[in-house]
């Protein structure tokens, strides 16, 4: 609370005279610029010039921001001048940059809430100090001659007697201690989301149209690349075992006549192709989108993946809710991969996974006793999975040093 309050107090003092200085300089030099528009254009570089200085007000806040609110905020991007641009052209730039008068709004309409939060920070810091150290000093005020010191207990009827106005100053320094923190808190948010709507919103929005250009492209990457792998296993796996059977097929038909047992012999290998090329297809199909996922939800879906891993697995459950149909396939890709990348490499022994939704956001976290050593990087295990979560504003970590263990948490919006 301690650094909250002076975080707080210093916002509010350096504010005030920056403030009072940016809407001098703005004022006057919007001003002048509207005014001096007709004399052969002086006027629009007056104005740019006025928009320059504006700008550089606007990064001082922003630069004071992220403190205050306690997160980073984002930085707008100026549109710089064509690079054919002549010199008249670069001068006024600033002119067709809407961020800039936005800042030169912010200068101006900030101003009253800077004096604001300077004035409540001011007088509640000096009435509390003022209150709490009279003991210090009272015992000089209470010699001075009563008809020229007339304290406030004494106006309000009190004894006019040390003790009496030790106490009453001190009560009210504590009750403006204990309200330092609201007050000033209060002051100084009004003025900075003032400062956050002005400088930051519409950068936010170009940041945020820009999360969703890459996770958009990030779909579309982990959507070709798990088309491929698809390809790939079924062209290895059952396309090869499907033309292997059609061969043992033939053969049985041309043994029937020749040679029974040799034909029925056969078809009992053709039967027991048939079965693997069935269980093989299963397998590939759950890494789609099994059938439980679709039906009973996320829960019984990594309930059921658990049950088929080579290693053990522990689960810890704690959401049984049904979620968005691209939020349970990206967890279950997640788990599914991340097994499987156990299965194949960690030399584990124990596997755990764990889901929990908190507040808006599903967390999957995988952890396991191998040897570690994975990464998402491109042509391992577990590359991939960061775009197939970009794509529905998720993120990935992975921890897992060289001789483990490893964990992996996959983090989804689910509201």
């Amino acid at each position: 609370m301690l650094h909250r309050v002076g975080v707080d107090s210093r916002y509010a003092l350096i504010g005030f005279p920056t403030a009072t200085i940016a809407f001098v300089l703005l004022v006057t030099g919007f001003a002048a610029g509207m005014g001096l528009i007709p004399l052969f254009g002086v006027g629009l570089l007056v104005l740019a010039v006025t928009l320059l200085i504006a700008r550089g007000f606007a990064d001082l806040e922003r630069y004071l921001l992220p403190e205050v609110l306690g997160r980073p905020v984002a930085r707008p991007r100026y549109r710089p001048a064509p690079p054919d641009a002549g010199q008249i052209r670069r001068l006024l730039n600033p002119l067709t940059n809407g961020q800039t008068w936005l800042d030169l709004l912010h200068g101006i309409i900030v101003f009253p809430f800077a004096i604001l939060a300077f004035v409540i920070t001011v007088t509640w810091w000096a009435v509390a100090a003022f209150g709490l150290l009279y003991p210090l000093y009272g015992w000089i005020l209470q010699r001075i001659p009563p008809e020229d010191n007339q304290e406030l207990p004494e106006l309000l009827g009190f004894p006019d007697t040390l003790f009496v106005n030790t106490v009453f100053n001190m009560a009210v320094g504590l009750v403006f201690a204990l309200t330092l923190p609201m007050m000033v808190r209060l002051v100084v948010l009004m003025r900075a989301g003032i400062g956050r709507a002005l400088l930051t919103t519409l950068a936010e929005m170009h940041d945020r149209i820009d999360d969703l250009t890459e996770g958009r492209a990030a779909a579309v990457s982990a959507e070709a690349t798990a088309l491929r792998k698809i390809e790939r296993d079924i062209h290895d796996g059952p396309q090869q075992r499907l033309v292997h059977l059609a061969m043992e097929l033939s053969r049985a038909q041309r043994q029937m006549s020749k040679d029974p047992q040799a034909a029925e012999n056969t078809l009992a290998q053709a039967i027991t192709q048939t079965r693997e090329t069935l269980d093989e297809l299963r397998t590939l199909s759950r890494g789609i989108a099994p059938p439980i996922l679709t039906d009973r939800g996320i829960a019984p879906a990594l309930a059921a993946l658990a049950s088929r891993c080579t290693i053990p697995v522990q689960l810890e459950i704690q959401t049984e809710e049904r979620f968005p149909a691209a939020v349970e396939n990206t967890i279950y890709f997640v788990a599914a991969e991340s097994l499987a990348n156990a299965a194949k490499h960690s030399q584990a022994q124990l596997c755990t996974i764990s889901l929990r939704r908190v507040g808006d956001r599903l967390t999957l976290i995988i952890g396991d006793d191998g040897v570690g050593g994975a990464h998402v990087a491109k042509g391992h295990g577990l590359a991939g999975l960061t775009d197939r979560l970009r794509a529905v504003d998720g993120e990935l970590a992975v921890q897992s040093p060289p001789g483990g263990p490893t964990v992996i948490g996959a983090e989804v919006p689910c509201a």
